[in-house]
């Protein structure tokens, strides 16, 4: 249990009880909901040649953000013993994380034009619930399993009263 608390590497994961992964993650994640409020938003509006574009162009900085997030993800993956619920739900957490950076990727190479589709709308909601799917089992990697969380006498450090 405690390997998994460990970085493989503090430089490329960070130091232990402050991984990299998590404050990368925000990057796709905040990339593409607002794609999707684009997409909406250019069903609306009489010319959405912009905002077609502006989605398309998000969609693209998730991707290369989720890229980057993954890599460092994949370190904090190195660390949890196989054969573990926890490695389990890392694997699947993967898995549904790189499912949805290659529908995004798809998405933007879909986008060719400045017209808004139905399925490219679809194609980025049905993704943003795999997504959130994938961000639920994160949190159960951290919060239930305590991957990369520090150990409880280090917690406890933070709720100690100063002498």
């Amino acid at each position: 249990m405690d390997a998994a608390k460990k970085p493989v590497s503090p430089a490329l994961a960070g130091p232990y009880g402050h991984p990299y992964h998590p404050i990368l993650v925000t990057v796709p994640i905040g990339a593409w909901v607002s794609s999707l409020v684009f997409d909406i938003a250019a069903q609306l509006v009489r010319d959405p040649a912009s905002l077609v574009q502006g989605a398309r162009w998000l969609i693209a900085i998730g991707v290369i953000g989720a890229v980057v997030a993954a890599c460092v993800g994949a370190l904090d993956l190195f660390a949890i013993p196989t054969g573990t619920r926890a490695f389990r739900t890392a694997v699947l957490h993967m898995s549904l994380n790189l499912l949805v950076t290659l529908a995004y990727a798809a998405n933007f190479l879909w986008r060719s034009d400045d017209r808004p589709e139905p399925g490219m709308l679809a194609l980025n909601a049905v993704s943003l619930v795999v997504l959130g799917v994938a961000g639920y089992l994160g949190g159960k990697l951290a919060f239930r399993y305590g991957v990369r969380v520090v150990d409880e006498d280090t917690q406890a450090e933070g709720f100690s009263q100063p002498k």
